[in-house]
């Protein structure tokens, strides 16, 4: 797999790229974010994953995740020191698949790396029965992996569709964390569970129905359908 690592500090880069290689990937290594954009054209340029830093020399990271996310919809992994919640979901709503911060564990690292790019965005989607599931003022269109609210287009990364896809199609039965990340990440790596309560945070954030999906404390969340 061919992977852009926009990293401006040269000795981490190289570091990164240097383990990178062993597990089998292709780096190109790009040092701003106007480089980043650069090597991304025409459409993504074969890569399968971009590792994003924010901290870039030229323009702010989160801005060069919007201008890749309006390119392609190639898997963007966030990587950045900025720990607390609001950063990673200012992240994910400018449409970043993950978020990692630093320091990570390679293996942490690598898990992230394959879970976001092991399917396509056709394969992405869960279930295959029903093409359409309403949910009062909520409507998820399968095959065009579109949502609205009231008829307003609400954007969505790919992983926040299939999370609200995945709990949408049972209202009311409560999902797993750990059945949740296998259905919607493809991993069992219980690191993982970090990222979900972000998307989770996120979705009530962008659906403006923070009722929508409940926590079922040490268990997983369930959909609440409006009026129910």
């Amino acid at each position: 797999m061919r992977l852009l690592l926009v990293e401006d500090d040269n000795h981490v880069a190289a570091a990164l790229s240097a383990v990178l290689a062993r597990h089998g990937f292709d780096v190109t290594h790009a040092r701003s974010g106007e480089e980043a954009l650069q090597a991304l054209v025409p459409e993504g340029a074969g890569f399968g994953v971009v590792l994003l830093d924010l901290g870039l020399p030229d323009q702010d990271g989160y801005e060069v995740c919007g201008k890749i996310r309006k390119r392609t919809a190639i898997p963007v992994i966030m990587v950045t020191a900025r720990a607390d919640v609001r950063s990673r979901i200012h992240g994910l709503n400018l449409g970043a698949d993950d978020y990692v911060v630093k320091p990570y564990d390679t293996g942490e690292l690598l898990a992230r790396i394959h879970a976001v790019s092991r399917r396509t965005v056709q394969e992405d989607t869960p279930g295959g029965g029903e093409s359409a599931l309403r949910l009062g003022p909520v409507h998820i269109e399968l095959p065009t992996r579109q949502v609205t609210v009231d008829g307003s287009v609400i954007q969505l990364t790919r992983k926040e569709f299939d999370l609200l896809a995945l709990l949408a199609q049972r209202p009311g039965v409560v999902f797993r964390r750990e059945q949740i990340i296998s259905e919607v990440w493809r991993t069992s790596w219980e690191g993982t569970g970090r990222t979900l309560e972000v998307h989770v945070a996120s979705l009530r954030a962008k659906l403006r129905m923070p009722a929508l999906i409940e926590t079922v404390r040490g268990v997983g969340y369930r959909l609440v359908a409006p009026g129910s």
